[in-house]
């Protein structure tokens, strides 16, 4: 199936660079990666999220941290990273440490929330080096057209990315009336 086939549910990609010139296929001094087109301009994901992503109160992207509430070792840890984050990044929005499932999260979790590029940029590596033996669930909070529990629902799955083990999520809080 082609990107512009009418039976993508997907935009494509390449919409805007319909009639872009070719690509260059030489390869850059490592010898693997391809020498790209210069613009002088950077893209504007740099500075603010794209649509549909929100921009409002609620923010871009959740993440999710999670760890296994019956296990002394990583409650210990998950309240220390807690602590931690609130002390190093002030200007993040952290709730508080749930000591038990909640929502479609299937065990003990605490939640961080990201505004802008440069916050996702600064804290998701930070993430990667401190989570420890814990679990993270990165979601997009997607605004527009539709139904929001679905929209809800493919933020958490389809668009979701994890960083450590993957916990199945209870997806029926997007299906209830």
């Amino acid at each position: 199936m082609t990107a512009n086939s009418p039976k993508s549910p997907w935009p494509s990609p390449l919409a805007g660079y319909e009639n872009a010139p070719p690509l260059p296929d030489e390869k850059a001094e490592d010898g693997k990666s391809y020498v790209n087109p210069q613009t002088g301009v950077l893209s504007d994901a740099y500075k603010q999220f794209p649509e549909p992503l929100d921009r409002g109160i609620r923010g871009a992207f959740d993440v999710h941290i999670y760890y296994l509430q019956n296990n002394p070792e990583q409650t210990k840890y998950a309240h220390e990273l807690w602590e931690r984050i609130r002390r190093e990044f002030p200007e993040l929005r952290i709730y508080r440490v749930w000591d038990r499932p909640i929502g479609p999260h299937p065990v003990a979790m605490f939640e961080v929330n990201l505004h802008s590029p440069a916050q996702f940029g600064a804290f998701i590596p930070w993430l990667a080096v401190w989570r420890g033996p814990l679990s993270a669930l990165v979601h997009p909070n997607t605004t527009g057209e539709g139904d929001p529990r679905r929209r809800a629902e493919l933020d958490h799955t389809e668009r979701a990315i994890w960083m450590g083990e993957r916990f199945p999520l209870d997806l029926t809080v997007f299906r209830r009336e």
